[in-house]
Order: C-alpha cells, then sequence, then structure tokens
C-alpha cells in the first residue's frame, strides 16, 4: 500500500454523555442535527468508537483494517504491532466532568483496564478551570471518606485554564474537567474510566450512572503532587514560523505550529504526524495533490510519505510519537 499512502481524514464518531453540549459542530462549522456532541474521537482505533476513512481510495476502511495491512508506513517505525497507539478526541464539556481516574501502566497490568495518559489542550477563548490532582494532605482514608460523604470534589486541586492552556494528566491523577472547557485531548489509547463522584448528575437513561470506587481506590496515585500546567518551550520563532514543543511525554509529543508562508515539512519514517487545524484553514500538499482543511479538521499523515507541505495563516497541531 506504500505507493497509496495520502493524508487521511475520517469521520468523526460522536458522544452524546449527558455533560456535553453542541459547542464541537457549532465551532467547527460542522453540519450536523441538534444533539449532544460531548466529544468527537476524532482518530480512533478503538473498539468503543473506530474511524472510518472518509477522503481519497482507502474511504470506508476502518483504520484498523488500512493498520492491519500498513502498520509501520502508517504509523513509523517507532511504534510496535498494528493498533494506532494514541486515542484523539475533542471534548465539549458544557456541564462538569464526573470525578474520575485512569490506570496507568503499571495498575492497569496489576488489576486491568486499559492504561490511560492523556493530556488537555484548550481551545476555546473562554477562562474556566480544571481539576486535576489531590490537595496536599489529602490520604486513601481520609479520600475515601469524602467519596461516601460525596464532597471527593472538595479534594482536587482547582487549575486555572485559558486558551492554549495545556494540561498534563497521568494515569492515577483524580481529575475532572469543569464546565466551559473546549480541549483537543492526547491519550493512549484506551476507554477505561473510573468514576469516583457524578455531582448527583442522571444518565440520559434517567439513571445515576455507575460508579468505580474501589477499581479507582485501586489504580490512585496517592504520591502526584506534580503541576499539572505545562510550560511550552519555543523550538522556532521567526517573522513567518513558530513551532511550540507544547508536551513531550513517554507516550506522545504535541507541538504547536503557526505560519503564513508555505511550511515544508520533511517526514523521518519513524512516526505518523497527527494534525488538528486549530485556527484558520490549511492546505496541505503532497506530490502533485492537496486537500483544504478548515479549522477543526485532524489529519493523520502516514510516516512513509516522504514530505508534505503546509500553507495559510493558521495554527496546526501536531502529534508525534517521540523518535
Amino acid at each position: 500500500m506504500k505507493n497509496n499512502l495520502y493524508p487521511l481524514i475520517f469521520k468523526p464518531v460522536y458522544k452524546d454523555y449527558p455533560w456535553g453540549g453542541s459547542r464541537i459542530p457549532e465551532a467547527f462549522n460542522r453540519d450536523m442535527p441538534a444533539g449532544i456532541y460531548a466529544e468527537s474521537w476524532e482518530i480512533s482505533d478503538h473498539d468503543d468508537g473506530m474511524s472510518i476513512v472518509a477522503n481519497g481510495p482507502l474511504e470506508g476502511k476502518t483504520i484498523r483494517e488500512i493498520l492491519q495491512e500498513s502498520p509501520k508506513e502508517i504509523m513509523g517505525s517507532s511504534v510496535e504491532g498494528t493498533k494506532f497507539p494514541l486515542l484523539i478526541k475533542l471534548i465539549d464539556a458544557k456541564q462538569k466532568l464526573s470525578v474520575q481516574v485512569h490506570p496507568n501502566d503499571q495498575t492497569a497490568a496489576q488489576f486491568g483496564g486499559e492504561a490511560k495518559t492523556e493530556m488537555w489542550y484548550l481551545l476555546g477563548d473562554n477562562p474556566t478551570q480544571v481539576y486535576c490532582g489531590l490537595n496536599d494532605g489529602v490520604t486513601k482514608k481520609s479520600f475515601r471518606q469524602a467519596v461516601a460523604d460525596g464532597t471527593s470534589g472538595d479534594t482536587m486541586r482547582p487549575v486555572p485554564v485559558q486558551k492554549d492552556s495545556a494540561v498534563f494528566v497521568r494515569g492515577g491523577c483524580v481529575h475532572a474537567i469543569d464546565e466551559g472547557c473546549l480541549i483537543l485531548e492526547i491519550q493512549q489509547n484506551s476507554n477505561t474510566t473510573y468514576r469516583l463522584y457524578d455531582w448527583g448528575r442522571m444518565g440520559n437513561d434517567g439513571k445515576p450512572r455507575d460508579l468505580h470506587i474501589e477499581q479507582a481506590i485501586n489504580v490512585i496515585n496517592w504520591n502526584d503532587h506534580e503541576d499539572p500546567l505545562v510550560e511550552p518551550k519555543t523550538l522556532v520563532d521567526t517573522d513567518t514560523f513558530q513551532c511550540t514543543e507544547v508536551l513531550k511525554c513517554e507516550y506522545f509529543q504535541l507541538e504547536k505550529l503557526t505560519f503564513t508562508t508555505p511550511l515544508e515539512v520533511p517526514m523521518s519514517g519513524k512516526t505518523f504526524h497527527a494534525l488538528f487545524v486549530a485556527e484558520g484553514e490549511a492546505t496541505i500538499s503532497w506530490g502533485d495533490e492537496s486537500l483544504i482543511a478548515p479549522a477543526g479538521t485532524s489529519i493523520l499523515v502516514p510516516a512513509a510519505l516522504p514530505a508534505y507541505t503546509l500553507d495559510g495563516n493558521t495554527t496546526v497541531l501536531r502529534t508525534t510519537i517521540p523518535e
């Protein structure tokens, strides 16, 4: 398939969780019927929401099908196996999300579930906050009591955020996204969430959503007191091009690219490039072909593509696997 590879766009997989709103289709001019669009899974190789190619000769194939045929050509030599390592999604929190935690690699291996370390990149213009990590002095005993009392939300550290804020949420970190957050989330390929408290909310069926107290207690990292706000690093700063390293961890790397003239991007063959057009309109070109990507478009550039060019007056968020 190598000679037939090209930048891939997928059909979004929408989730109607009860805390969601309609900001995703509204902000990115997606023609969707009225409804709740809590999450949009943009690039996903997961049974709970599988991406389907929406452009070009591979249209209609699932991401899993094309990965099984050409794993290294799509993902790069840095990725083992045939499963896409990340899940990239948009989140619209019209209401607070539940107080929750995900296992990390070690606790997933010990207790089950899929490990999930993630990061949030704030897209909305409005200032708001998230909760990330436990306050100093919170112990397993005091936290259990807070869960029993329905006050676990008070045990978490509030973190003010605004547009372009980046928050790193390690597996094992108790967290919640507050209302008003529009987020690009980069995470390990996982859908394991242990809910501790849901603010008294009912699910779409009119009943309280399930809680997973014991599973959560087992996987919480009681020693995680690091500041979750990430300090970006400037890598390139010219009149026409700025490149900022937003976050780099063992699972993924996110960079912010802002440009006003054509940007030639070479590929190393070691990793894919997952692009999200955050602002403006980008044109991506490869060989003799090109496609126009308005704000809100997610694109997976296969690792085997020799190079591509980005053009426009725009901001693109680029996710890769650290080489």
